[in-house]
């Protein structure tokens, strides 16, 4: 296991925003994951390992990757600490793989200590010693809450909207616009096709239908990390990049 400063693995928030949150892939485009497959992949070995993160009494915990490191941080509950966990990747091995690694080494640790001793408490304690020590690192490691418009996803990209313009204080003149721009492209009359206009005139209706009452989605998380909540015990992936 490697242990580095915090200052090693600083990584601009440009460059994250160009890779795929759960392998590291450099993207060619805005998109935050290189599939589908790779997103569900990392969070079923994330979830598989939960069983750690409660031995260590765990309240809120952030996992994510740079060019070198997989870095795992913790809150425990009875503590104002991060205790921060860094890994150096491997060269022909995924960011999901390393982490089993890691995972692999301090439950190994935890019960090696827990059969010395004979206490579950010391285990966590002696583990915990084996991190890097954030002090009053607290608010770093509690999530924002992410509002996001509880509207159908397909509905944004028929009209090529995306969730922040449902912010917007003219909406109607907002959502009119964009149906008039797509409908240009895509109506039968200008050679467009007839299934896609369709398409295109429910998002209209649909969008319009939420503009008269709003509603919201709301979640806990981190646009650039993976996060934990010891209450749910499961991992979500992390937000989209949104106002409160």
């Amino acid at each position: 296991m490697r242990h580095s400063s915090p200052k090693d693995i600083t990584v601009s928030k440009s460059t994250r925003t160009h890779r795929c949150l759960s392998c590291g892939v450099r993207l060619s485009d805005r998109r935050r994951y290189c599939s589908v497959t790779c997103r569900q992949r990392l969070r079923r070995k994330l979830n598989l390992r939960t069983g750690l993160l409660r031995a260590l009494n765990t309240r809120y915990a952030t996992f994510y990757i740079t060019d070198r490191v997989i870095v795992l941080d913790i809150l425990p509950y009875d503590s104002g600490e991060i205790f921060s966990f860094i890994f150096a990747r491997s060269t022909h091995r995924q960011p999901a793989d390393d982490f089993n690694r890691l995972a692999d080494l301090l439950g190994s640790a935890w019960w090696k200590e827990r059969r010395r001793t004979n206490r579950k408490y010391l285990a966590s304690r002696y583990l915990l010693t084996k991190a890097s020590r954030l002090p009053e690192g607290r608010k770093t490691l509690v999530p924002d809450e992410i509002s996001r418009p509880a509207v159908r996803s397909r509905s944004l990209v028929h009209l090529q909207l995306d969730a922040d313009a449902l912010r917007n204080t003219d909406l109607e003149n907002v959502i009119k616009k964009a149906y008039r721009r797509q409908a240009k492209k895509h109506h039968p009359d200008l050679g467009g096709d007839t299934r896609m206009f369709r398409r295109i005139h429910e998002a209209y209706e649909d969008l319009l239908q939420w503009s008269e009452e709003p509603s919201f989605t709301r979640r806990r998380g981190f646009p650039d990390k993976w996060f934990y909540d010891g209450v749910r015990n499961s991992w979500v992936q992390p937000t989209p990049v949104s106002r409160k």
